[in-house]
């Protein structure tokens, strides 16, 4: 497995990769080993055809896209979209579960050792931070089976399964990457140049960002990089 250490200016690094989207089980029923089995089968329906449709939106131009009609169509699209940008934040550790060995790629201008220590220091924040949270939406979710009683579904139910079932293969993802994966490090000229795109304005960033996600055959890399931007900017902005 291939991860990137990506530079984002100043002291502050991401760890990402990408991998192929799963395919959605073809009109299977549910297994029935209980609640648990129940709720993964589920998140792995929803994340494939999450991971689809942003597929399909990236695969067309600007003005061929189809913009959903009615309020259900709009909701189902805003949903997905919003599972889509939390596949992006949590694509690594749910991946690293299933890892042995990985390779970490990292700008050239940086020693080995030191993006190793980055790397793990990032899956123990990570690991602990998610831990935290399946404990939190784990209460949550038992206390929202009370809507029950509520008519129509119960979304907020599904929320934080969602929530609970995400947090618990990211805290996973981040245990079997700091105790069994064996990590190796490679230089990458690319991701030296990234560091470089960080500071420049649009639309020469996107440029860089785009020509760099090219060479490193990266799809989604670009669309990350201007997404973490825009938060810094917008919290930023905020304060």
């Amino acid at each position: 497995m291939d991860v990137f250490l990506i530079p984002l200016g100043g002291d502050r690094y991401e760890l990402y990769c990408e991998a192929p989207a799963e395919e959605p089980e073809a009109e299977t029923e549910p297994p029935r080993g209980g609640l648990i089995a129940r709720l993964k089968h589920q998140f792995s329906t929803v994340l494939a055809h999450a991971e689809q449709a942003r597929n399909r939106r990236a695969s067309r131009p600007p003005e061929e896209h189809e913009e959903p009609t009615g309020i259900v169509g709009r909701i189902k699209a805003r949903s997905l979209a919003w599972i889509a940008d939390r596949i992006a934040e949590q694509r690594l550790l749910w991946h690293l579960r299933h890892q042995t060995a990985v390779t970490l790629h990292h700008p050239t201008d940086m020693d080995a050792a030191a993006c190793l220590k980055i790397s793990r220091t990032s899956l123990q924040r990570d690991g602990e931070r998610h831990r935290n949270w399946l404990a939190i939406d784990s209460v949550l979710l038992v206390l929202s089976a009370l809507l029950i009683l509520v008519p129509g579904p119960n979304v907020i139910g599904y929320y934080f399964a969602f929530r609970v079932v995400g947090h618990y293969l990211s805290w996973r993802g981040a245990r079997q990457g700091l105790d069994v994966v064996a990590w190796t490090a490679e230089p990458s000229e690319p991701l030296a140049e990234l560091r470089q795109a960080i500071d420049l304005h649009s639309p020469h960033r996107e440029d860089k960002l785009s020509d760099v996600a090219s060479r490193l055959r990266l799809d989604h890399l670009a669309a990350f990089v201007e997404r973490i931007i825009c938060d810094r900017r917008a919290r930023a902005t905020s304060t």
